[in-house]
């Protein structure tokens, strides 16, 4: 599952969630610190990870 990072305007502080595809889409994601709804959506790095070495 996808992992996504939220900024939450209203109490200025970052999170994550692991979120399936169909709850994103759905939105309403509540901001764990003080409840608000509106939340938005930021950029995150990522990572692959793979069985094969680089050479």
């Amino acid at each position: 599952m996808p992992h996504y990072e939220f900024f939450c305007p209203t109490c200025k502080k970052t999170f994550s969630r692991i979120l399936a595809l169909i709850d994103w889409a759905e939105g309403e994601i509540p901001c764990p610190y003080c409840g608000s709804h509106e939340v938005e959506q930021v950029w995150s790095a990522f990572s692959l990870f793979t069985s094969q070495k680089c050479a």
